[in-house]
């Protein structure tokens, strides 16, 4: 098997669940819209492997308030994949400065409960990963598909005797 030296990002196929109400651009990898099991981002070949869970600051409220028995089944899946992340839309900072007359905060969910949670998720082996904005979580989440699908795409060129 000839494989080039190195994964062009181009080649690496994420896949944007077909739920996802605002996707993310995640230029430079090429995207397709499909439903995953769990998780809004994955690759194609390595949707075992990789699920990555995008929130607003917006929905994370409401995973933590109305919506929180739905989201910890959601958590629980995400703790059989290898490689499980949270993106958030915000910053440590936005969230422990809320006020309540901030917009995106609906509800009556304490800034003490939304901290208490995120850090109690990554407790339980869920990485969070705070991208400040929408924009920020495309490219992160893009680098980080990349990264995962470069490390298997290592680890079988050197299967293959590193052929090139």
């Amino acid at each position: 098997m000839n494989l080039p030296a190195k994964l062009d990002p181009s080649n690496v196929i994420a896949i944007i669940d077909s739920r996802e109400q605002t996707p993310l651009d995640l230029e430079p990898l090429t995207t397709v819209t499909s439903t995953l099991t769990t998780g809004d981002y994955s690759i194609r070949g390595l949707e075992h492997v990789v699920a990555i869970e995008r929130k607003s600051l917006q929905d994370l409220v409401a995973c933590v308030g109305s919506d929180r028995e739905r989201f910890e089944r959601e958590v629980q899946r995400l703790l059989a994949y290898p490689v499980r992340i949270l993106v958030v839309e915000s910053s440590w900072d936005a969230i422990e400065s809320h006020e309540p007359a901030f917009p995106q905060w609906r509800g009556k969910v304490s800034k003490e409960a939304v901290l208490g949670s995120l850090m109690g998720w990554q407790a339980k082996g869920i990485s969070i990963h705070m991208a400040g904005s929408h924009e920020r979580a495309g490219k992160h989440v893009a680098r980080l598909l990349y990264h995962v699908a470069n490390r298997r795409y290592r680890e079988l060129r050197a299967l293959s005797g590193g052929e090139s």
